[in-house]
């Protein structure tokens, strides 16, 4: 079932009766990258996908997005939805958006599942980097862009056994909407540091790693995971920022384990 909630694309799976999960999606992509976890979740839990601002099929208005936005989208959804201290799951930007929402008020949740994600705020150099990116978008356009990024966000296996299924993504991200993509930088660079918050944080946490991933990497997760006082760490073999898509399998276990201990 599709809902439009506040400008945003929401797409829900599974009967209203069981306890909810909200997935949320990292950049530049849209709510598909959680297909093969909503199929395997959906038959047990409630599970609410939904399109960022500016990505995907949710609107872009004027663009100027910021973090703090894109939490009250986030707690929009848990009102109009009517959700009962759902479960929240994020990857890289989701996980962002999550980390200062649980921030902002922790007893509207849970549990928090972690992909690929941080909570470090960007550092002076990775801020200019994302100021460049917006120009080379300016200069060059979105598919230039999303095929340099997204290229990047995969594992060396992924990329050669899954050539097509890369280049059906890359194309995907080509069409969103230059105005919405540079408005999630934008909302990128806003962002505060959420990693203080860690050691107060009383809901359980599940943190997930690409064992390849060079975007978001395995130490610096683990370091997140040591300030966590409930928390479980797995590493996702054969995958890289991707983990979700590069290996459903793996993640959906880590996940159906972790929920099982709540």
């Amino acid at each position: 079932m599709q809902k439009t909630i506040g400008g945003l694309s929401v797409f829900i799976e599974g009967d209203k009766k069981n306890k909810a999960i909200i997935f949320l999606h990292g950049f530049p992509y849209d709510h598909t990258i959680w297909q093969a976890q909503v199929e395997t979740l959906s038959k047990a839990y409630y599970c609410i996908a939904y399109d960022i601002k500016g990505l995907g099929t949710s609107s872009v208005g004027d663009g100027q997005f910021t973090m703090e936005s894109f939490v009250d989208d986030l707690e929009t959804i848990i009102q109009e939805l009517d959700l009962e201290k759902p479960i929240v799951c994020g990857h890289s930007m989701g996980g962002y958006i999550i980390l200062r929402a649980i921030e902002r008020k922790e007893e509207q949740f849970s549990a928090v599942i972690l992909c690929d994600t941080s909570s470090n705020s960007d550092s002076d150099e990775k801020k200019i980097d994302r100021s460049d990116a917006i120009g080379r978008i300016n200069a060059y356009g979105v598919r230039t862009f999303s095929k340099n990024f997204i290229t990047r966000c995969y594992g060396e296996s992924y990329k050669k056994q899954y050539k097509e299924d890369l280049k059906k993504r890359v194309a995907k991200s080509s069409t969103f909407n230059s105005i919405g993509v540079k408005g999630c930088i934008l909302a990128m660079i806003t962002r505060t540091d959420t990693t203080a918050y860690l050691s107060q944080m009383t809901i359980p946490a599940l943190l997930l790693c690409g064992e390849q991933d060079t975007l978001t990497t395995p130490e610096k997760m683990q370091e997140m995971a040591i300030k966590i006082s409930k928390v479980q760490y797995v590493s996702i073999p054969e995958s890289g920022h991707m983990s979700m898509v590069e290996n459903p399998l793996a993640v959906n276990h880590a996940i159906k384990d972790f929920l099982a201990t709540l």
